[in-house]
């Protein structure tokens, strides 16, 4: 809920800016020195400042997602270079074309939970979250929109520019600046994570929220890989185990699955067994 300003005991803050727009023109008035501090962005963005900057993109989609009123997340990652069907003949390569039916499941997958979430709390619960760019991402928030339900795009500045897809909630469309924020507001809600093919930024979120796992320092939810071949080629986890970087046990952290609906499954199953049991499934 947004502040009520009615309730407050001391002026607003936004209402000083407007006083002290209107003072005299003097010398010391037009120094920066001057500026209400909340107000002066050549002094919020000093390096001095950087704290500040970190706990303000902490804050803000924090408020706001509370707001809107969201109580868990469905997370999405996957690649940006993805294509949806439709324009699978316009990819870069023929793997890149093939992949293609991921972007149908990513949004497939979206499409049931957020059907599901809707029935079952009203859509408060296991909102889709993904990174806001296209491919796997936009596949997300598209899945949600078509069950007519809220979705959250959590965008970042790259050097080269990357708009939000358009199918994320506006309310829930954020940017940001720091990627270690982003990656704190992708698992502080998650109830379970889907993860799609992708590249070093995929690899990079795949494993840093498998490590937050492993160690504790994130609750173990549902944690699914989508594509048995590509996961196959690209990461050998039976290697991990074998030369005990990893231990076997840990190989039970995720799932391997092909499509949506066994995806849903999985996370029915995933989470029968643990509430019933205290225990997590193996693959």
């Amino acid at each position: 809920m947004k502040d009520d300003p009615s309730n407050r005991s001391f002026r607003d803050a936004q209402e000083d800016i407007k006083t002290s727009s209107g003072v005299p023109d003097t010398e010391q008035t037009r120094s920066p020195a001057y500026k209400l501090a909340y107000d002066d962005l050549d002094f919020i963005l000093r390096d001095q400042l950087r704290p500040i900057r970190l706990q303000l993109e902490l804050l803000k989609p924090e408020i706001m997602m509370k707001e809107q009123e969201v109580e868990s997340t469905i997370v999405l990652f996957g690649g940006a270079r993805i294509p949806p069907p439709e324009e699978a003949d316009t990819a870069p390569t023929p793997e890149i074309a093939e992949m293609s039916r991921f972007y149908e499941e990513a949004r497939k997958f979206a499409r049931i939970m957020t059907e599901r979430s809707l029935k079952r709390s009203g859509g408060r619960d296991d909102i889709i979250v993904t990174g806001g760019g296209p491919g796997v991402m936009e596949a997300g928030n598209r899945g949600a929109s078509d069950a007519g339900g809220k979705s959250i795009g959590l965008n970042i500045v790259l050097p080269h520019e990357q708009a939000p897809n358009r199918y994320i909630t506006p309310e829930l469309s954020f940017n940001f600046h720091y990627f270690g924020i982003r990656k704190m507001h992708f698992l502080m809600r998650a109830s379970a994570i889907a993860i799609f093919p992708g590249g070093f930024g995929t690899m990079d979120e795949l494993f840093e929220s498998l490590t937050l796992i492993q160690t504790g320092r994130m609750r173990q939810v549902p944690f699914l890989l989508f594509g048995r071949d590509f996961w196959k080629r690209v990461i050998n986890f039976e290697a991990l185990a074998e030369v005990g970087t990893i231990s076997p046990e840990d190989l039970d952290l995720f799932k391997i699955v092909e499509t949506a609906d066994e995806a849903v499954a999985a996370i029915d199953a995933w989470k029968d067994v643990g509430v019933k049991r205290g225990e997590v499934p193996g693959r």
